[in-house]
């Protein structure tokens, strides 16, 4: 069979021998297995590989003809002419930030086992592409040659197949993003011993908790181990003994692993870049992090980390990323910045610190850091000034220092060329920033500089003919003395993008100048100001996410309109009059909010606000809008919000406002709004907050608002002409935390399930003081309050007062231990006051007056120690008047008057046994004595006072008489005058008479 030996399996006997240069041989003009430079049988196995793809762009027109090696994606041997290379990556995806993501020009489909006639592969690259979920077939293994496999991102189903593990040659493995679908174990890894890049990135390893670890560490020259979001949750912290000395990169970000750092990790000596971030690690940062010497990038963000910052950190001289924020680390950083800032050659580029408890000043080591780039101290408690020396830091891009308690910005600040964006934001900044602290920051495209109080004692002092040297694209400055007039150094700045001049003390009108800037805004914010004149309505808003916000200023006028790219738009609280706009819906369609409350709108609300679509918020409270609400709501499928409180808005409400499944905030208080409620409300399950107040409707409260609507917060029908029982199913809503009913006509008892208000029973949690509630009015203190969202979660109140309520108060309403207001006055009430009233210590209001409640008061009502505000007049009590803790303060008669049987202090009834007390002192009058017996005490003194007086006023007088006769003899006969004198004069009276 020698005749049969081809050129290509001469070849390298002919190199060998010198015969043939490898570059300038063309194996095309071979025969016996090739044809125009392809070998026939790789061509025929890539020909039918492509009929198993779908390929919908005709990624692969050019797998025609006979030369397979110039082929898309096929890369041959220059020295055997085989098919060593398939790369079928799907370069589109990489472009998606440019907008050129292309899933059309995914491949599909499945792999052909013709594969396996490219005996040669040792590259295979089908990575980005979309093969929906068919499952890797086996025979992959079978490519003993390959050295580099990535199937990233390809969305294979299944699981891995083991017999990847047959791979012995295998250097490269890259299955990220490509098994998301399944569990998977690692019992096939060992056998690949030759691999030294891994990464099986989102993929499910969670089957392989116990024993993934020693998977790997049989993979001896493995240099980069990637396994983020892999559900992990176990580190060992030992083990017998490490394997993958020579690792350089590991990753092992976005796990839930649990655990303190393990010993074995410090021993990885070549360690360049370690990422750890966005696990549960806890515990103190080890010293050992000076055995990681070559160390250049860690990262060990949004972890449970504590303790201070090691000083071994400071020691890693060749540290170019460090990222340690979202933990819990204490304490000041001088040490640490000082070490760092010891290293000859400070390598550090990237610093990140934030939202731990780091606190102190930072030092003015920090300017010694003189690679820096990107500086984050977000979120932590540092003070005092920037140190001067930052304006060494000549490479600093990115300085993020805000949310702090930062007081002082120095002039150095200035000097930062190479500033990019820098956010100084809810600081406790004082002074006076002048053109000097700006002067050089020529790069500078972003800042944010606010206050964190509204108390402004930051004030900007800069000449009018000054022109910065930077172009900002965003402007954040809040809570500043920018004004009194709008800022004049912004005239240059005509690359602006978003203006933000929020509580500036600017006054007067935005100038000309601003607007002929031809600026392409993606947001206005000049809130709370002082601002006047004509709206901004000629800025030119080119996002089609924009927005605008004028509220709190003067502007009047009629309601100013922007372009269809405005999505937000805020002008409440000002002067503007008039109607709304009948065409505000075509001229705005793309609206997501909108609040125009506070103003003196008239008018009907228009009917093209239906044609607002995507409207997820609509607040026009507080005007004087009249008529019917519209019936436009089944075009409004996202809103979630809708306040229409204290308009003049009548008739009924629409039934087609229960097909807002999303609806979250329905607010329409204080209108004239009429009729029963609509059953289709009840399709409203999303509701937290329903407030129907002071209208006229009528009817039963019905069952379905708590059977329909478990998640309510806040149900307030107050002053409406409700009718018949409250209905018990109210019982079910454990969520609600302000109930208000009173001012109705509500009659039956109280239900006994009123205990079972587990919102007025439990303590907040973490969800409870960071969810969204609005505004709402409430009575509490015998007052109206508004609370606002910043407080409204805290405020638990139970108000069903001025019905015509019967029966006994629940005993179990002494359940709702978190109550701050229960008001139950103006009903028929009867019975008497629970006996364990006093379990309610949250109380600070307490109004049962005008009921006809008998009995004593219940000794417990003492412990009501935190009550401010107590109405009990006007019923049957009777007894004494507990003069103890709170109650010492409680002094006014007002609160018991109307029952006869009540007494002592502060009414002028005094109890049996108390006729010899006192009356109450002008400075409250409560029994101010401090200790047993005081009483007797007193009345001892009383006596003994009254006998020495007696004593010595009779024998002052008597004595002299006994003693001295010429007194005595003077005495007598004074009396005898006198006495002869009236004798006299009563004789003449009668006479006349």
């Amino acid at each position: 069979m020698a005749h049969k030996i081809s050129c290509i399996e001469l070849l390298p006997l002919l190199v060998l021998s010198g015969f043939l240069f490898p570059g300038t041989i063309k194996f095309a003009l071979c025969t016996g297995g090739t044809t125009s430079g392809c070998f026939e049988s790789e061509r025929e196995a890539l020909t039918k590989l492509r009929g198993g793809f779908t390929d919908p762009s005709g990624r692969l027109a050019s797998w025609v003809g006979k030369d397979c090696c110039n082929w898309r994606g096929i890369v041959c041997s220059n020295l055997t002419g085989r098919v060593v290379e398939i790369n079928l990556h799907n370069l589109y995806v990489d472009d998606s930030l440019s907008g050129d993501l292309k899933p059309e020009q995914a491949l599909g489909g499945e792999i052909s086992p013709s594969l396996l006639d490219v005996k040669e592969l040792k590259y295979l690259d089908l990575s980005m592409n979309n093969f929906g979920g068919t499952k890797l077939p086996g025979f992959i293994g079978s490519l003993k040659q390959l050295t580099y496999l990535n199937l990233s991102g390809a969305s294979f189903g299944g699981t891995i197949p083991p017999s990847l593990g047959n791979l012995s040659r295998l250097q490269y493995l890259d299955l990220s993003n490509c098994f998301a679908q399944s569990q998977n174990d690692l019992l096939w890894l060992p056998g690949l011993s030759s691999l030294k890049y891994l990464n099986l990135g989102a993929i499910d390893l969670s089957k392989s908790a116990d024993h993934w670890l020693r998977a790997i560490n049989f993979l001896s020259s493995l240099r980069e181990l990637h396994l983020p979001n892999c559900f992990l949750s176990k580190l060992p912290l030992s083990l017998p003994f490490i394997n993958v000395t020579l690792l350089e990169v590991l990753d092992l970000s976005n796990n839930n692993i649990n655990s303190t750092s393990p010993g074995w990790l410090f021993n990885l000596t070549r360690l360049v870049h370690l990422d750890l971030n966005s696990n549960s690690l806890g515990g103190e940062l080890p010293d050992e992090f000076a055995n990681l010497a070559s160390l250049q990038k860690l990262d060990l963000s949004q972890n449970s980390l504590e303790g201070e910052l090691p000083k071994s950190l400071g020691s890693l001289c060749d540290l170019s990323v460090l990222k340690l924020s979202v933990n819990r680390i204490t304490g000041e950083i001088t040490d640490f910045i000082n070490g760092l800032a010891r290293c000859n050659d400070s390598q550090l580029e990237n610093l990140d610190l934030g939202n731990n408890g780091l606190s102190g000043n930072l030092p003015d080591s920090l300017g010694n850091l003189k690679k820096l780039r990107y500086l984050q101290f977000l979120r932590n408690s540092f003070q005092g000034s920037i140190p001067r020396t930052i304006g060494n830091l000549s490479s600093l891009k990115e300085f993020y220092v805000g949310k702090n308690s930062m007081s002082g910005i120095p002039e150095s600040f200035g000097q930062l060329s190479a500033l990019v964006a820098v956010d100084l934001s809810d600081n406790l900044w004082e002074g006076v920033v002048t053109e000097r602290h700006l002067a050089n920051l020529s790069s500078l495209t972003d800042l944010s500089l606010d206050k964190m109080y509204q108390n402004i004692s930051l004030a900007f002092n800069i000449a009018p003919s000054w022109i910065p040297p930077f172009k900002l694209r965003y402007l954040n400055i809040r809570f500043c003395q920018l004004g009194p007039e709008f800022p004049t150094w912004l005239r240059n700045q005509n690359h602006l993008k978003t203006v933000v001049l929020r509580n500036d003390k600017i006054s007067g009108t935005i100038p000309d100048w601003f607007f002929q800037l031809n600026l392409q805004l993606v947001e206005l914010d000049v809130s709370y100001n002082q601002l006047t004149g004509k709206p901004p309505t000629s800025l030119t808003f080119v996002d089609d996410q924009s927005n605008v916000d004028l509220s709190s200023n003067r502007y009047e006028g009629p309601l100013p309109m922007w372009s269809s790219n405005v999505t937000t738009l805020y002008l409440r609280d000002n002067h503007f009059s008039g109607p709304i706009p009948p065409n505000i819906g075509e001229l705005m369609p793309h609206l997501t909010d909108l609040d125009i409350s506070r103003n003196a709108l008239n008018g009907t609300i228009p009917l093209s606000i239906g044609k607002m679509t995507t409207l997820t918020t609509l607040v026009i409270s507080n005007n004087y809008l009249s008529g019917e609400i519209p019936r436009f709501w089944s075009n409004l499928p996202f809103l979630y919000i809708l306040d229409m409180s204290n308009n003049s808005l009548s008739g009924p409400i629409p039934r087609e406002v229960g097909f807002l499944s999303s609806l979250m905030f329905l607010i329409l208080s204080n209108n004239n709004l009429s009729g029963k409620l609509p059953s289709s409300l009840r399709n409203c399950s999303s509701l937290d907050s329903l407030d129907l107040g002071e209208n006229k409707f009528s009817g039963n409260i019905p069952a379905w608002i708590a059977e329909s609507i478990p998640s309510l917060l806040i149900l307030r029908l107050r002053s409406n002409l409700f009718t018949g029982k409250i209905p018990p199913q109210i019982c079910r809503l454990s969520n609600l935390h302000i109930l208000d009913l009173s001012h109705n006509s509500l009659s039956g008892s109280i239900p006994p399930c009123i205990g079972n208000l587990t919102g007025l029973k439990v303590e907040l949690t973490d969800a409870d003081t960071e969810r969204y509630e609005g505004r709402l009015t409430v009575v509490a203190k015998g007052r109206f309050f508004v609370y606002d969202e910043k407080i409204l979660y805290l405020v638990n109140s139970l108000d069903l007062s001025d019905n015509r309520l019967s029966g006994e108060i629940p005993e179990a309403i002494t359940n709702l231990v978190r109550l701050w207001t229960l008001n139950l006055s103006m009903n028929h009430l009867t019975g008497r006051i629970p006996i364990d009233i006093g379990n309610l210590d949250w109380l600070e209001t307490l109004d049962l007056s005008s009921n006809n409640l008998s009995g004593p008061l219940p000794p417990s009502i003492t412990a009501l120690t935190k009550l401010n505000h107590l109405k009990l007049s006007y019923n049957n009590l009777w007894g004494k008047i507990p003069t103890a803790n709170q109650f010492q303060t409680l002094n006014d008669p007002s609160i018991y008057e109307g029952n006869v049987g009540l007494c002592g202090i502060p009414l002028p009834e005094l109890c049996p046994g108390d006729e010899k007390q006192p009356q109450s002192p002008d400075n409250g009058g409560g029994n101010t004595k401090s200790e047993d017996g005081g009483d007797d005490l007193e009345r001892l003194w009383l006596f003994l006072s009254i006998g020495l007086g007696f004593s010595v006023g009779f024998w002052g007088v008597c004595g002299t008489l006994i003693l001295k006769k010429s007194w005595r003899d003077a005495y007598y006969g004074y009396v005898d005058r006198m006495k002869n004198k009236l004798i006299v004069a009563a004789l003449i009276a009668r006479r006349t008479d």
